[in-house]
C-alpha cells in the first residue's frame, strides 16, 4: 500500500521561513486596520456541524466541504466559510450585546476544489463583519475598511462594486427553474457570452432577457448607471441602481472613485447576499483577493434577524503578492550569534536576554566550539559572533575570524 507520509494533501502546501514572515506581516497589516476602526477579534472552531453550512441557505455546494463525523456519528465539516459560524456565534453567545457588533477574524477555511483549477483547498482569510445595522453608513464603513486594509498591503488594486438585488429583480419574473437561473448567474459572473446566449435564445424576447444579455458588459465608471437606466426595467430593478449610484457618489466625494469599478454583472456565489456586493482584484492574481457584501437575511436563519455586511480577504494571495513586490525585504535572520565558552553558558544566555530586550535579533550558540560557531555563522549569513569568556566579550565578524 502506497504511503503518503512525505507529501501534503492536494490543495495544501508547507510554508517556510520568509513565507511565514510575509504571511504574518499581511495578517498584521489587515488586523491593524480592523482594530483601529473599532472591530474586535473572534475565533470560531475549525470543526463545525454540517447543519451550520446547510447548502440550502449557505450557497456552498455539499461536494466542496470536507466532511467527517464525531463519536456520536454526527456529521461535521472543516470550516468552509467564516461568515456563517460568526452568524451562529452572534445568535448565541453575542445575542445580548449592544448593536451594531463590529467583529473581525483571521482563520483558515477549507474548500474541496474539484480538479483544483489552480486553487488552494486550505486558505487563510482575514475579514470583518458589521452586524445589526443597515443603510449607507454601514455599507460605506465596510467598503472604506476594505480599501484601507488592502492599501496597507499594496498600492495597486481595484474594487468592483455591484448589487445582488439588481440581478434578482431582472430574473425573478422569467419562467426558469432555479437550476437554470443558477447557470445564468454563473455565466454572467464568468462573462461567458456564448453559454449565456444559448440559454437566453430559448426564451421569448423581453426587456428582462435583453437586460441579461447586456449585464456582463455593464461595467466601468459612473456612466454604467446611465446605461442601466436605458434598459427600461421596472422599479424593483432600478431601486438597487439608485442606491448603488448614491453610494458611488459618496465614495467619489472621499476621493476613492479611482479604486472603484461598477460591475452590474457582479453576482456572488453565496445565495445569502441581499444588497451591495464587492470584489477586489490585483493584476498579479487571477481570482479576487477580497470578497464581500450585504447579507440581511442570514441572521434570521439562526433566530436572530438583523442586517449585516462583511468581507473576507485572502491572506495567502495578499502575502504572495507582497513577497513578489519585496515587501518582506527586512531580514529576520539573527544579527549576532552568542557563543559561551565552557563554563560560561549561563552568562552567554543572560547576554542573549539583554540583547533581545534591546530589540536585537540574536541566537544562542548550541554548538560545542568557537570554530563550529564561526562556521555556522558564515553558512547562515550571521554577520557577528560574540564570544563570552572569563572577563571579556570578544566581538568578531564571522568572515574576519575565518580568515
Amino acid at each position: 500500500m502506497k504511503k503518503y507520509n512525505k507529501t501534503t494533501p492536494e490543495g495544501t502546501r508547507d510554508y517556510l521561513f520568509e513565507d511565514c514572515l510575509v504571511h504574518q506581516r499581511a495578517e498584521h497589516h489587515l488586523e491593524h486596520v480592523f482594530r483601529n476602526r473599532g472591530f474586535r477579534q473572534v475565533v470560531t472552531p475549525g470543526l463545525e456541524f454540517y447543519d451550520v453550512f446547510d447548502p440550502e441557505r449557505s450557497g456552498i455546494p455539499a461536494e466542496t466541504m470536507y466532511k467527517l463525523s464525531d463519536r456520536r456519528g454526527r456529521l461535521l465539516v472543516l470550516r468552509p466559510d467564516s461568515t456563517l459560524p460568526i452568524a451562529r456565534l452572534t445568535a448565541t453567545s453575542l445575542q445580548g450585546q449592544p448593536k451594531p457588533l463590529r467583529l473581525f477574524y483571521t482563520q483558515q477555511v477549507y474548500r474541496n476544489n474539484p480538479g483544483l483549477a489552480g486553487r488552494a483547498d486550505e486558505i487563510m482569510q482575514s475579514g470583518i463583519e458589521l452586524l445589526g445595522i443597515g443603510g449607507y453608513r454601514a455599507d460605506l464603513e465596510a467598503l472604506v475598511t476594505a480599501i484601507e486594509a488592502l492599501s496597507a498591503c499594496m498600492s495597486d488594486f481595484r474594487v468592483e462594486l455591484g448589487h445582488a438585488g439588481f440581478f434578482r429583480a431582472i430574473i425573478a419574473g422569467l419562467p426558469l427553474s432555479e437550476d437554470v437561473k443558477e447557470d445564468i448567474r454563473g455565466y454572467i459572473e464568468m462573462k461567458n457570452y456564448p453559454a449565456l446566449d444559448e440559454i437566453l435564445n430559448t426564451l421569448p424576447e423581453s426587456r428582462e432577457v435583453s437586460a441579461l444579455r447586456q449585464l456582463p458588459r455593464l461595467f466601468g465608471g459612473e456612466e454604467v448607471f446611465e446605461k442601466a437606466e436605458t434598459l427600461g426595467l421596472g422599479e424593483s430593478a432600478m431601486e438597487p441602481i439608485r442606491y448603488l449610484r448614491r453610494l458611488y457618489q459618496m465614495l467619489s466625494e472621499m476621493k476613492l472613485s479611482h479604486r472603484i469599478m461598477v460591475d452590474l454583472g457582479l453576482v456572488q456565489r453565496n445565495d445569502y447576499y441581499t444588497g451591495i456586493v464587492f470584489s477586489a482584484y490585483v493584476q498579479q492574481a487571477g481570482d479576487a483577493v477580497l470578497v464581500g457584501g450585504r447579507y440581511d437575511q442570514l441572521l434570521g436563519l439562526y433566530g436572530t434577524p438583523m442586517p449585516a455586511i462583511g468581507f473576507a480577504a485572502n491572506v495567502d494571495a495578499l502575502a504572495k503578492i507582497m513577497a513578489e513586490q519585496q515587501e518582506n525585504a527586512e531580514s529576520h535572520l539573527a544579527k549576532i550569534l552568542v557563543h559561551g565558552d565552557d563554563g560560561f553558558e549561563i552568562k552567554a544566555l543572560n547576554y542573549v536576554s539583554d540583547l533581545t530586550r534591546k530589540g536585537i535579533t540574536c541566537e544562542f550558540s548550541v554548538l560545542e566550539s568557537r570554530v563550529q560557531a564561526l562556521e555556522y555563522a558564515a553558512k547562515m549569513g550571521i554577520p557577528q559572533v560574540d564570544f563570552i569568556a572569563a572577563q571579556t566579550v570578544s566581538v568578531k565578524t564571522a568572515k574576519e575570524e575565518i580568515k
